[in-house]
């Protein structure tokens, strides 16, 4: 699990519980319940829950930048 969902065939590199719950019953055969999965990753392996940044992809970072550093204290200053 720590090579990502998408080494597992998944589309994302996002695990949910029930993508866990899938890799756990390909490995070993046994299929768990939501909480069983939820208290195998927090319990026994030590994961916590982790929420991805939303962030649109079109975002440019060096163009954030360049508009705060001289459009922001241009209308900053009401000109």
């Amino acid at each position: 699990m720590e090579q990502g969902a998408q080494a597992h065939g998944f589309e994302a590199d996002l695990w949910t519980l029930e993508r866990a719950g899938v890799v756990v019953e390909r490995v070993t055969g046994v299929k768990l319940a939501r909480a069983s999965v939820w208290r195998l990753l927090t319990g026994r392996l030590g994961w916590s829950l982790q929420r991805p940044r939303r962030q649109a992809v079109e975002r440019d970072e060096s163009e954030i930048a360049r508009w705060v550093a001289q459009e922001w204290p241009r209308i900053k200053r009401g000109r």
